[in-house]
């Protein structure tokens, strides 16, 4: 039996963050893992490999569609779809080892086994049990089952993420449950390697919660794009043989009931806390309706020296907002002052163009009855984003209508997540959208366009 200051449970992004930290300020640490590899979800069979996935998928876009336009002519590359899925795995394997020599880097002992809590103070990993004297879980998430419907799961035509990134082959019409981040950002990957798309969401809209007119522009830019909505629609069931799958689905308007065949069907309808096998029930450790664990203000659970973080507790699935709180909750233990801003976790759908949020929508300011202002500014007034045949979208940044401070930035366009950082940046120092405004930027860059928003917010954009 060994004996630590911590114990992590889960390798993901918060797991493995959390555990760096802790070693950092000098706790003697330790992670727990089942899997073969570090990383969790999220560099195995999520973040990392889907991003490898739409980096390749886009290349293919842009010889296809740009490239002559460029004066570069010649034939078009084709997809070789098993050297992409290996591309994809070293990118993953490069991901994971890294991880590994942060461990060893900062004395970490990896915990290889899947583990448990048989008491406060005690982690059980295999068949050993070790002494901690502060335990972190950070177990994460896995896909939620679509609700209401009949479906199984195969991983082959009826599949969820995991599945999607390591088809067989290119399928010639998929089929994606959900109209959500993962749904539109593997449903892209595939509309571009040839695939017909149709996405069937419940709602009336796509991506739930994102700024209304984001969410209008981003949903013309996909179906240009080739991808089909099937939108007021509930799933009832999911049939699958060897080689296709049939979806029956209600229209909600009338009721009516219709079906649609594919190769593949992807289910992407959110996901859920994974904490099976964790033992939370008999340590009377309280968790919500939806499974999250409750946490306090400092992300203790209920019972003393056990916290949690990340997708295993509530808010938004976010590999950073995981990161954030395994700093702070390593910092707490370490009797420090650990934080977390919620108001400024920045969201990012990594389609093309990309699509990225941090702070409030327009909706949320009117259901509060805030008075606020908006500056837009296009990316077709953005000399940069024009140069390289990204001029679809826009900036929208919110300020409040009395104090100028920024409430908030909506961005649908090129490089819309590495954009959204200066605001983020901004309202962490509680700027004003003048302060961006005043602010000098590089010409010619995309960030302009962010600029120019800002200003919009006074006396009017420049370039437009």
């Amino acid at each position: 039996m060994a004996s630590y200051d911590v114990i992590v449970i889960g390798s993901g992004p918060g797991g493995y963050v959390a555990a760096i930290r802790c070693a950092q300020l000098g706790l003697k640490t330790a992670c727990v893992e089942g899997r073969d590899t570090l990383g969790g979800t999220c560099l195995n069979i999520g973040c990392i490999p889907s991003k490898a996935l739409l980096h390749a998928s886009h290349q293919l876009h842009e010889a296809e569609h740009n490239f002559a336009k460029m004066g570069l002519k010649g034939k078009s590359p084709s997809v070789d779809w098993k050297q992409m899925l290996a591309y994809k795995d070293e990118v993953i394997g490069q991901n994971t080892k890294g991880i590994e020599f942060l461990f060893k880097k900062n004395k970490i002992d990896w915990l290889k086994d899947w583990g448990s809590i048989p008491e406060a103070g005690k982690v059980t990993v295999g068949d050993e049990t070790h002494e901690a004297k502060n335990i972190i879980i950070a177990s994460g998430s896995e896909p939620a089952p679509v609700p209401g419907a009949d479906v199984t799961i195969d991983e082959e035509v009826v599949v969820t993420s995991e599945g999607a990134l390591s088809l067989g082959k290119v399928p010639k019409k998929m089929i994606v449950i959900g109209a959500g981040v993962i749904g539109l950002e593997m449903g892209s990957v595939y509309a571009r390697l040839g695939a017909e798309v149709q996405v069937i969401e419940f709602l009336d809209h796509i991506t739930p919660g994102m700024d209304a007119e984001v969410q209008k522009q981003f949903r013309k830019l996909l179906e240009k794009q080739g991808l089909k909505f099937t939108l007021n629609a509930a799933v009832q069931k999911v049939e699958a043989t060897k080689s296709k799958a049939k979806v029956t689905y209600l229209n909600r308007k009338d009721d009516s009931e219709a079906t649609a065949e594919a190769e593949v069907v992807l289910c992407a309808t959110g996901r859920r806390p994974y904490t099976d096998g964790l033992g939370l029930g008999d340590l009377g450790i309280e968790t919500t309706k939806g499974g999250q664990i409750k946490v306090d203000a400092k992300w203790q659970t209920s019972v003393k020296g056990i916290y949690a973080i990340g997708d295993a507790i509530e808010g938004p699935m976010l590999a950073h907002k995981a990161e954030d709180e395994g700093m702070a909750t390593a910092e707490v233990i370490a009797g420090k002052h650990g934080h977390v801003n919620y108001g400024v976790i920045p969201s990012v759908i990594y389609t093309h163009p990309e699509v990225a949020a941090v702070g409030l929508t327009e909706q949320q300011l009117k259901d509060e009855g805030r008075a606020y202002k908006v500056g837009k500014f296009s990316f077709m007034g953005n000399g940069r984003a024009k140069a390289v045949f990204a001029g679809d979208g826009f900036v929208k940044l919110i300020a409040d209508k009395e104090t100028d401070r920024v409430l908030g930035c909506h961005i649908i366009g090129p490089s819309a997540g590495d954009l959204i950082h200066e605001i983020c940046v901004a309202m962490e120092f509680g700027a004003s959208a003048e302060d961006v405004a005043l602010t000098c930027h590089a010409h010619p860059t995309f960030s302009e366009a962010v600029r120019e928003a800002a200003l919009a917010c006074g006396d009017g954009a420049i370039h437009m």
